[in-house]
């Protein structure tokens, strides 16, 4: 199963991202979500978001902090910051943003991604979404590079 992860959109969401989200079974988004986005991204697979700590109005204010969703037998959790992470025994893999830095690791079975940014503001010099595929008894995240963050305009 491909499920599609994406990160601080901050209001902006590009055809790249769109088409790199293309064809996912389901969408998490892990934060910093802004206005205009919630709508696309459901519009191509069921969606699961939280909100950020720049989410403090609009669509994005109302979402939880915290999801949890079950996916071929395995326990994802959701937030938007590392920090604010359930203790690991509730989860097998955690999806996180805020960061601004892609990355995936695995810290004792347990696999802990963030997509890193998609949207336009930030620090990041790299817009980035990323996939997990999950088989039977093995999950992998493969990113997708956006391009520069300032050429989104």
């Amino acid at each position: 199963m491909r499920i599609g992860l994406i990160a601080d959109t901050h209001g902006y969401l590009g055809a790249d991202a769109l088409a790199a989200l293309a064809g996912c079974e389901r969408l998490l988004h892990a934060g910093d979500v802004g206005e205009g986005v919630l709508a696309p991204l459901a519009g191509l697979a069921p969606l699961t978001a939280v909100r950020g700590n720049n989410d403090r109005e609009g669509e994005a204010a109302a979402l939880p902090e915290i999801a949890t969703v079950s996916i071929a037998g395995r326990t994802i959790c959701v937030v938007h910051r590392l920090v604010d992470a359930p203790p690991a025994e509730g989860w097998d893999i955690l999806v996180f943003g805020h960061c601004h830095r892609r990355h995936a690791d695995e810290d004792g079975g347990r696999m802990l991604v963030n997509p890193g940014a998609a949207g336009r503001r930030g620090f990041h010099r790299e817009r980035s979404v990323a996939v997990l595929d999950l088989n039977e008894g093995a999950a992998s995240v493969e990113f997708v590079s956006l391009g520069a963050r300032a050429a989104a305009r």
